[in-house]
């Protein structure tokens, strides 16, 4: 289950018993984090954590300031600066060399436009949107909070801003969602500047496991745990049955040139053909074949049943695009010295991650520059 669907799930809870509860929402980051912009938690009013917004480092003191915040029933931006190492709570105990930004927001359950129920509604959709949280980085000033979500069509659901506020907004939320990208603004009105973190919330990624053996369970499990949206699809109701896959994967009977007619493929559907059977296998690589929404097929196995399967499509006059065979991997997985179904999962998944990222899967310390972007961490003007 993702990170935010556990958090809404606590909000849920928390409001059907009427305990009081605060959002802890990392709005910037300056420098290195654990957890970048956009990791949040929920904090009730005993002291009970969900999610996070560090590596544990910073969650004792932003409890004692969340408690704060919520008997004061105002939200607060709080400033982390972890390359202070006078800092004895700090500083000294991390060494990440970063300035975090956390912005504090009482729940109120009677507002249906509350923070936890924008994010309710992102959680919900199965297209990318753009959240927006909008501070100021003088603390003395009001802090509005999270005010708006919006899909590329500019649905609009948030809280009472003014209208050039929400205009600028909406333009950048776009362009977010269009670039798949965060961004930090600085907004420029009549009134005065706001700063505001507009975040890129990508719906989960759905895995369509084609085969429900041993493996498949394992791997189910695996992408489970990342919060992916896993369905198993197998002609045989042996395998293919909900004792035997966990509770939030979908299983399909079906016959193998059926396999599609259930599933709706997006750009974040990726495909594992796993069934043990080469006929199976090869019956659904035929139904993806100029497919242009899926951005992976990965096929388990060994290159000469990959071979097998091209020398036979070309034998029946299918001619496999450029495209296609760039989306295609096989052998699945990245070379990881995979033995163990729960290996050889862990390198599936790896791959998939790296494909869906656009990154190459190279080990962090190759790297020369910050492992995060930093150039996105600038705030951009835009003056109205």
């Amino acid at each position: 289950m993702r990170e935010l669907d556990v958090i809404i799930k606590k909000y849920q809870e928390l409001k059907s018993q009427n305990v009081r509860c605060i959002l802890a929402t990392v709005v910037h980051v300056e420098g290195s984090s654990y957890r970048r912009a956009g990791a949040r938690m929920l904090v009730d009013e005993y002291g009970n954590i969900t999610g996070a917004i560090s590596g544990g480092c910073l969650e004792g003191d932003a409890l004692r300031k969340a408690l704060f915040a919520l008997d004061r029933q105002e939200n607060k931006l709080v400033t982390y600066d972890t390359s202070d190492e006078e800092d004895a709570v700090i500083g000294a105990q991390l060494g990440c060399n970063g300035i975090i930004q956390v912005l504090f927001e009482p729940i109120n359950y009677t507002a249906g436009n509350n923070p936890c129920e924008l994010l309710k509604t992102v959680a919900k959709q199965e297209v990318p949107m753009a959240v927006s949280v909008v501070f100021d980085l003088d603390k003395t000033q009001h802090q509005q909070g999270t005010v708006l979500v919006t899909d590329e069509n500019e649905a609009v659901l948030g809280q009472q801003i003014s209208n050039d506020l929400q205009q600028a907004l909406l333009f950048k939320s776009k362009e977010v969602i269009n670039e798949k990208a965060s961004y930090y603004a600085e907004v420029t009105t009549e009134e005065k500047t706001h700063f505001a973190f507009i975040q890129i919330h990508q719906p989960p990624v759905k895995l369509i496991l084609v085969g429900a053996g041993n493996d498949a369970q394992i791997l189910a499990q695996q992408a489970d745990l990342l919060g992916w949206k896993v369905t198993v699809t197998d002609g045989r109701p042996t395998h293919a049955n909900k004792e035997r896959f966990v509770g939030s994967c979908q299983v399909i009977v079906t016959k193998p040139e059926e396999t599609l007619k259930n599933i709706n493929i997006d750009n974040r559907t990726c495909f594992v053909l796993m069934s043990h059977n080469y006929n199976y296998d090869l019956s659904v690589l035929k139904l993806l074949l100029g497919n242009s929404e899926t951005p992976y097929i990965g096929i388990l196995g060994p290159l000469k049943k990959y071979e097998r399967m091209l020398n036979e499509l070309a034998d029946e006059g299918i001619e496999v695009s450029k495209e296609d065979l760039a989306k295609i991997h096989a052998p699945i997985g990245l070379e990881i010295g995979a033995e163990t179904p729960a290996e050889i999962g862990l390198s599936i998944l790896a791959e998939i991650q790296s494909v869906l990222t656009n990154k190459g899967a190279r080990p962090l310390k190759q790297k020369t520059e910050p492992i995060h972007d930093t150039k996105q961490n600038q705030f951009q003007k835009i003056t109205l």
